[in-house]
């Protein structure tokens, strides 16, 4: 993405297409991502409630892990460094949101109370 200004049209647009309102992360929030296996595909995420400077999104590629050191906290504002551009357009779906997505393109989103 080029800018903040396109990556959140693109989001606002996600997030109309899933009937989604729109909950963008803040730089200073913490996002859970599994640093080991997010070059892996495809990948996930799974949206919970925000909670304690979190934006309650966890994100990890290939095969999940219930290891409690799976996922890292990172600051949302080096995320960029991290995850592949195509993964950034799903993190404004709201809080019970979940995705799988790859780098051809797939693309599966769906809520879950």
């Amino acid at each position: 993405m080029n800018n903040k200004e396109e990556l959140e049209q693109i989001q606002k647009q996600l997030c109309e297409k899933y009937n989604s309102p729109c909950f963008f992360c803040t730089e200073n929030e913490i996002i859970g991502i599994a640093i080991e296996s997010i070059k892996h595909q495809p990948i996930y995420g799974v949206r919970h409630d925000s909670d304690n400077g979190t934006c309650g999104w966890y994100l990890w590629g290939g095969n999940y892990s219930d290891d409690e050191n799976f996922f890292q906290p990172i600051h949302f504002s080096h995320i960029y460094k991290i995850i592949p551009d195509y993964v950034l357009k799903y993190l404004a779906l709201a809080s019970g949101f979940k995705f799988i997505t790859d780098i051809n393109g797939y693309e599966d989103v769906w809520y879950e109370e």
